[in-house]
Protein backbone atom coordinates (compact mmCIF):
# COMPACT_ATOMS: atom_id res chain seq x y z
CA UNK A 1 0.00 0.00 0.00
CA UNK A 2 2.79 2.05 0.82
CA UNK A 3 4.50 1.67 -2.53
CA UNK A 4 1.40 2.15 -4.25
CA UNK A 5 1.00 5.70 -2.40
CA UNK A 6 4.28 6.87 -3.26
CA UNK A 7 3.84 5.51 -7.10
CA UNK A 8 1.02 7.62 -6.92
CA UNK A 9 2.48 10.57 -5.23
CA UNK A 10 5.43 10.54 -7.79
CA UNK A 11 3.04 10.22 -11.14
CA UNK A 12 1.13 12.85 -9.62
CA UNK A 13 4.18 15.12 -9.32
CA UNK A 14 5.41 14.24 -13.11
CA UNK A 15 1.93 15.24 -14.10
CA UNK A 16 1.91 18.18 -12.09
CA UNK A 17 5.21 19.03 -13.52
CA UNK A 18 4.14 18.59 -17.11
CA UNK A 19 0.63 20.24 -16.52
CA UNK A 20 3.17 23.86 -14.98
CA UNK A 21 5.23 23.56 -18.14
CA UNK A 22 2.83 23.52 -20.38
CA UNK A 23 0.82 25.98 -19.08
CA UNK A 24 4.32 28.37 -19.01
CA UNK A 25 4.42 27.88 -22.79
CA UNK A 26 4.22 31.28 -24.53
CA UNK A 27 2.36 31.40 -27.83
CA UNK A 28 2.84 34.28 -29.93
CA UNK A 29 0.82 35.38 -33.02
CA UNK A 30 2.37 37.33 -35.58
CA UNK A 31 0.27 38.47 -38.68
CA UNK A 32 1.44 39.32 -42.34
CA UNK A 33 -0.56 39.55 -45.82
CA UNK A 34 1.89 38.31 -48.07
CA UNK A 35 2.10 34.09 -49.27
CA UNK A 36 3.94 31.50 -47.49
CA UNK A 37 7.13 31.23 -49.80
CA UNK A 38 7.54 35.54 -49.32
CA UNK A 39 10.63 37.15 -47.37
CA UNK A 40 8.40 38.21 -44.80
CA UNK A 41 7.14 34.58 -43.97
CA UNK A 42 10.72 33.00 -44.23
CA UNK A 43 12.41 35.90 -42.54
CA UNK A 44 9.69 35.41 -39.52
CA UNK A 45 10.36 31.51 -39.27
CA UNK A 46 14.10 32.53 -39.20
CA UNK A 47 12.60 34.23 -35.85
CA UNK A 48 10.55 31.54 -34.72
CA UNK A 49 13.64 29.33 -34.74
CA UNK A 50 15.90 31.64 -32.97
CA UNK A 51 13.31 32.51 -30.36
CA UNK A 52 12.75 28.74 -29.85
CA UNK A 53 16.17 27.71 -29.19
CA UNK A 54 17.13 30.86 -26.99
CA UNK A 55 13.82 30.39 -24.58
CA UNK A 56 14.48 26.60 -24.57
CA UNK A 57 11.06 25.77 -26.23
CA UNK A 58 9.30 28.45 -24.03
CA UNK A 59 8.22 30.66 -26.59
CA UNK A 60 6.83 29.38 -30.12
CA UNK A 61 5.66 31.77 -32.95
CA UNK A 62 2.76 31.29 -34.49
CA UNK A 63 2.53 32.66 -38.04
CA UNK A 64 -0.60 34.02 -40.24
CA UNK A 65 0.20 34.84 -43.91
CA UNK A 66 -1.51 35.53 -46.50
CA UNK A 67 -3.93 37.85 -44.91
CA UNK A 68 -5.44 35.40 -42.53
CA UNK A 69 -5.83 37.78 -40.32
CA UNK A 70 -6.62 40.65 -42.41
CA UNK A 71 -5.10 43.53 -44.08
CA UNK A 72 -2.24 45.42 -42.58
CA UNK A 73 -4.42 48.17 -41.31
CA UNK A 74 -5.80 45.49 -39.48
CA UNK A 75 -3.43 43.89 -38.06
CA UNK A 76 -1.97 47.14 -36.76
CA UNK A 77 -4.96 47.89 -35.16
CA UNK A 78 -5.28 44.70 -33.68
CA UNK A 79 -1.78 45.02 -32.27
CA UNK A 80 -2.66 48.20 -30.69
CA UNK A 81 -5.55 47.13 -28.97
CA UNK A 82 -3.47 44.19 -27.65
CA UNK A 83 -6.13 41.25 -29.38
CA UNK A 84 -3.09 40.29 -31.83
CA UNK A 85 0.71 40.17 -29.85
CA UNK A 86 2.60 40.78 -33.30
CA UNK A 87 2.92 41.57 -37.02
CA UNK A 88 5.16 42.46 -39.76
CA UNK A 89 4.49 45.59 -42.32
CA UNK A 90 5.25 47.72 -44.46
CA UNK A 91 6.01 51.42 -42.84
CA UNK A 92 3.60 53.11 -45.62
CA UNK A 93 -0.06 52.45 -43.30
CA UNK A 94 1.41 53.28 -40.44
CA UNK A 95 1.19 57.10 -41.66
CA UNK A 96 -2.60 56.17 -39.92
CA UNK A 97 -0.93 55.97 -36.36
CA UNK A 98 2.35 58.11 -36.51
CA UNK A 99 4.21 60.69 -38.87
CA UNK A 100 7.47 59.25 -37.53
CA UNK A 101 7.78 56.91 -40.68
CA UNK A 102 6.45 59.41 -43.59
CA UNK A 103 10.34 60.25 -44.24
CA UNK A 104 10.68 56.78 -45.83
CA UNK A 105 7.76 57.39 -48.03
CA UNK A 106 9.08 60.70 -50.09
CA UNK A 107 9.56 59.17 -53.30
CA UNK A 108 13.25 58.68 -54.46
CA UNK A 109 14.79 59.54 -50.73
CA UNK A 110 16.69 56.60 -50.21
CA UNK A 111 19.18 55.86 -53.13
CA UNK A 112 21.94 53.66 -50.79
CA UNK A 113 20.48 51.00 -48.58
CA UNK A 114 23.37 50.06 -47.11
CA UNK A 115 24.05 53.98 -45.63
CA UNK A 116 20.00 54.23 -44.82
CA UNK A 117 20.42 50.47 -42.65
CA UNK A 118 22.96 52.65 -40.63
CA UNK A 119 21.05 54.84 -40.16
CA UNK A 120 17.76 53.20 -39.07
CA UNK A 121 19.71 50.59 -36.93
CA UNK A 122 21.29 53.85 -35.08
CA UNK A 123 19.46 56.82 -32.42
CA UNK A 124 17.57 58.15 -35.32
CA UNK A 125 16.03 55.43 -36.65
CA UNK A 126 15.01 54.56 -32.86
CA UNK A 127 13.38 57.84 -32.52
CA UNK A 128 11.11 56.72 -35.11
CA UNK A 129 10.30 53.17 -33.84
CA UNK A 130 9.35 54.41 -30.39
CA UNK A 131 6.79 57.27 -32.13
CA UNK A 132 4.32 53.94 -31.94
CA UNK A 133 4.62 53.76 -28.28
CA UNK A 134 1.81 56.36 -27.42
CA UNK A 135 -0.52 53.92 -29.76
CA UNK A 136 -0.06 51.14 -27.44
CA UNK A 137 2.71 49.41 -29.67
CA UNK A 138 6.34 48.39 -29.61
CA UNK A 139 8.35 48.76 -33.06
CA UNK A 140 11.15 45.98 -32.29
CA UNK A 141 12.91 46.98 -35.46
CA UNK A 142 13.12 47.48 -39.29
CA UNK A 143 13.16 44.56 -42.01
CA UNK A 144 13.36 44.89 -45.66
CA UNK A 145 10.67 45.14 -47.99
CA UNK A 146 12.54 46.87 -50.94
CA UNK A 147 12.67 49.19 -53.52
CA UNK A 148 8.97 49.84 -55.01
CA UNK A 149 8.85 48.45 -58.89
CA UNK A 150 5.61 50.02 -61.16
CA UNK A 151 3.84 46.87 -63.28
CA UNK A 152 0.70 47.46 -65.20
CA UNK A 153 -1.37 45.81 -68.27
CA UNK A 154 -1.61 48.50 -70.34
CA UNK A 155 1.89 49.80 -71.71
CA UNK A 156 5.63 50.09 -70.73
CA UNK A 157 6.05 53.37 -68.52
CA UNK A 158 9.75 54.50 -69.10
CA UNK A 159 9.25 58.12 -68.20
CA UNK A 160 6.67 60.01 -66.20
CA UNK A 161 4.18 61.07 -68.57
CA UNK A 162 3.65 57.60 -69.44
CA UNK A 163 1.51 57.27 -66.30
CA UNK A 164 -1.30 59.68 -67.12
CA UNK A 165 -4.54 58.14 -66.74
CA UNK A 166 -3.17 54.61 -65.00
CA UNK A 167 -5.24 53.33 -62.61
CA UNK A 168 -2.46 52.36 -59.84
CA UNK A 169 -3.01 50.24 -56.39
CA UNK A 170 -1.72 52.37 -53.76
CA UNK A 171 -1.05 51.34 -50.11
CA UNK A 172 -3.31 54.11 -47.82
CA UNK A 173 -0.57 56.59 -47.56
CA UNK A 174 -0.64 60.22 -48.10
CA UNK A 175 2.25 60.95 -49.82
CA UNK A 176 2.02 57.73 -52.24
CA UNK A 177 -1.16 58.75 -53.35
CA UNK A 178 0.14 62.35 -53.97
CA UNK A 179 3.02 61.17 -55.66
CA UNK A 180 1.42 58.95 -58.19
CA UNK A 181 -1.24 62.23 -58.64
CA UNK A 182 1.41 64.41 -59.52
CA UNK A 183 2.28 62.22 -61.78
CA UNK A 184 -1.21 62.36 -63.66
CA UNK A 185 -2.48 58.75 -62.76
CA UNK A 186 -5.38 57.07 -60.29
CA UNK A 187 -4.62 56.36 -57.44
CA UNK A 188 -6.71 53.68 -56.34
CA UNK A 189 -6.08 52.15 -52.46
CA UNK A 190 -7.15 48.20 -52.32
CA UNK A 191 -5.87 46.13 -49.43
CA UNK A 192 -3.29 43.87 -50.80
CA UNK A 193 -5.41 40.66 -50.12
CA UNK A 194 -7.79 41.77 -52.43
CA UNK A 195 -5.15 43.32 -55.13
CA UNK A 196 -4.43 40.43 -57.44
CA UNK A 197 -8.37 39.44 -57.86
CA UNK A 198 -8.23 43.38 -58.61
CA UNK A 199 -5.65 43.31 -61.06
CA UNK A 200 -7.59 40.09 -63.10
CA UNK A 201 -10.69 41.95 -63.25
CA UNK A 202 -9.29 44.91 -64.55
CA UNK A 203 -10.35 47.36 -61.52
CA UNK A 204 -6.84 48.16 -61.61
CA UNK A 205 -4.55 48.93 -64.21
CA UNK A 206 -1.31 48.36 -62.11
CA UNK A 207 0.12 48.09 -58.76
CA UNK A 208 3.51 49.13 -57.19
CA UNK A 209 5.47 46.71 -54.83
CA UNK A 210 9.20 45.50 -54.31
CA UNK A 211 9.95 42.66 -57.09
CA UNK A 212 10.52 40.03 -54.67
CA UNK A 213 6.24 40.45 -53.61
CA UNK A 214 5.73 41.18 -57.54
CA UNK A 215 7.65 37.30 -57.91
CA UNK A 216 5.97 35.74 -54.50
CA UNK A 217 2.59 37.19 -55.62
CA UNK A 218 2.38 36.28 -58.58
CA UNK A 219 1.63 39.38 -60.13
CA UNK A 220 3.34 38.08 -64.10
CA UNK A 221 0.16 36.45 -64.32
CA UNK A 222 -1.98 39.30 -64.55
CA UNK A 223 0.40 41.99 -65.56
CA UNK A 224 2.43 42.43 -68.72
CA UNK A 225 4.56 45.65 -68.32
CA UNK A 226 7.22 45.73 -65.19
CA UNK A 227 8.97 49.25 -64.89
CA UNK A 228 12.40 49.62 -63.14
CA UNK A 229 11.61 52.89 -61.34
CA UNK A 230 12.51 52.26 -57.49
CA UNK A 231 10.14 55.30 -57.24
CA UNK A 232 10.00 54.29 -52.65
CA UNK A 233 12.53 52.21 -50.58
CA UNK A 234 10.09 50.11 -48.60
CA UNK A 235 11.23 49.05 -44.76
CA UNK A 236 8.98 46.91 -42.62
CA UNK A 237 8.36 47.05 -39.05
CA UNK A 238 8.19 44.47 -36.49
CA UNK A 239 5.73 45.58 -34.06
CA UNK A 240 4.51 44.07 -31.10
CA UNK A 241 1.73 45.30 -28.42
CA UNK A 242 2.44 46.85 -25.46
CA UNK A 243 0.32 45.05 -23.63
CA UNK A 244 1.87 41.82 -24.44
CA UNK A 245 5.60 43.07 -24.29
CA UNK A 246 5.03 45.01 -20.76
CA UNK A 247 2.50 42.31 -19.42
CA UNK A 248 3.29 38.69 -20.64
CA UNK A 249 7.39 38.52 -20.97
CA UNK A 250 9.58 39.54 -18.15
CA UNK A 251 13.30 40.73 -18.41
CA UNK A 252 14.71 38.11 -19.17
CA UNK A 253 12.19 37.31 -22.14
CA UNK A 254 12.33 40.62 -23.79
CA UNK A 255 15.65 40.52 -23.74
CA UNK A 256 15.45 37.30 -26.00
CA UNK A 257 13.09 38.81 -28.15
CA UNK A 258 15.41 41.97 -28.79
CA UNK A 259 18.61 39.19 -29.20
CA UNK A 260 16.24 37.29 -32.15
CA UNK A 261 14.73 40.39 -34.00
CA UNK A 262 18.24 41.67 -34.63
CA UNK A 263 19.93 38.41 -36.11
CA UNK A 264 16.16 38.06 -37.57
CA UNK A 265 16.41 41.28 -38.84
CA UNK A 266 20.05 41.04 -40.91
CA UNK A 267 19.04 38.01 -41.95
CA UNK A 268 16.23 38.70 -43.94
CA UNK A 269 17.78 41.30 -45.01
CA UNK A 270 20.51 39.70 -46.79
CA UNK A 271 18.00 37.19 -48.08
CA UNK A 272 16.03 39.96 -49.80
CA UNK A 273 19.28 41.45 -51.61
CA UNK A 274 19.83 38.16 -52.88
CA UNK A 275 16.92 37.62 -54.21
CA UNK A 276 16.84 41.03 -55.68
CA UNK A 277 19.49 39.85 -57.71
CA UNK A 278 17.71 37.22 -60.45
CA UNK A 279 14.44 38.46 -59.74
CA UNK A 280 14.02 40.93 -63.09
CA UNK A 281 15.56 37.87 -65.42
CA UNK A 282 12.85 35.71 -63.48
CA UNK A 283 10.12 37.72 -64.03
CA UNK A 284 11.68 38.61 -67.64
CA UNK A 285 11.45 34.53 -68.22
CA UNK A 286 7.61 34.81 -66.92
CA UNK A 287 6.44 36.75 -69.87
CA UNK A 288 6.56 40.21 -68.47
CA UNK A 289 8.40 43.47 -70.39
CA UNK A 290 10.84 44.46 -68.13
CA UNK A 291 11.91 48.36 -68.77
CA UNK A 292 14.33 50.75 -67.33
CA UNK A 293 12.81 54.11 -66.22
CA UNK A 294 14.09 57.37 -66.61
CA UNK A 295 14.78 58.06 -62.76
CA UNK A 296 15.95 61.59 -63.50
CA UNK A 297 13.08 62.30 -65.05
CA UNK A 298 11.04 60.66 -62.43
CA UNK A 299 12.64 62.45 -59.30
CA UNK A 300 12.21 66.03 -61.34
CA UNK A 301 8.61 65.03 -61.58
CA UNK A 302 8.39 64.20 -57.66
CA UNK A 303 9.39 67.47 -56.61
CA UNK A 304 6.20 69.37 -55.62
CA UNK A 305 5.69 66.21 -53.15
CA UNK A 306 8.62 67.23 -51.37
CA UNK A 307 7.02 70.70 -50.94
CA UNK A 308 3.49 69.82 -50.15
CA UNK A 309 4.88 67.00 -46.95
CA UNK A 310 8.15 68.68 -45.98
CA UNK A 311 6.28 70.84 -42.62
CA UNK A 312 4.41 67.22 -42.10
CA UNK A 313 7.49 65.17 -42.40
CA UNK A 314 9.98 68.15 -40.89
CA UNK A 315 12.52 69.57 -42.63
CA UNK A 316 15.28 68.81 -40.22
CA UNK A 317 14.09 64.53 -40.78
CA UNK A 318 13.91 64.86 -44.43
CA UNK A 319 17.77 66.36 -44.51
CA UNK A 320 19.40 63.65 -41.71
CA UNK A 321 18.00 61.21 -44.16
CA UNK A 322 19.65 62.53 -46.88
CA UNK A 323 22.85 63.33 -45.45
CA UNK A 324 23.00 60.22 -43.93
CA UNK A 325 23.60 58.49 -47.34
CA UNK A 326 26.84 60.76 -48.66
Amino acid sequence: MKRFLLVFTLLAVVLSAGAAAADDKIVVRVAHTLAPDSHYHIGLENFGKLLDEASNGRIELEIFHSSQLGSERDAIEGVSMGTLEMTLVSSAPLANFTNGFLVFDLPFIIQDRFKTYEWMDGPEGQKILDSVLSKGMVALGIWENGFRMLTNSKKAVTKPEDLKGLKIRLMENPIHVSTFKTLGAYPVPIPFGELFTALQQGTVDGQENPLIIISTSKFAEVQKYLSLTGHFYAPAILLASKDFWDNTLDDGLRAIFIDAEKKARDWERNFCIEAEKELAASLEAEGMEVVEADKAAFFEAVQPVYKEFEDQVGKEAIQKLIDAQK
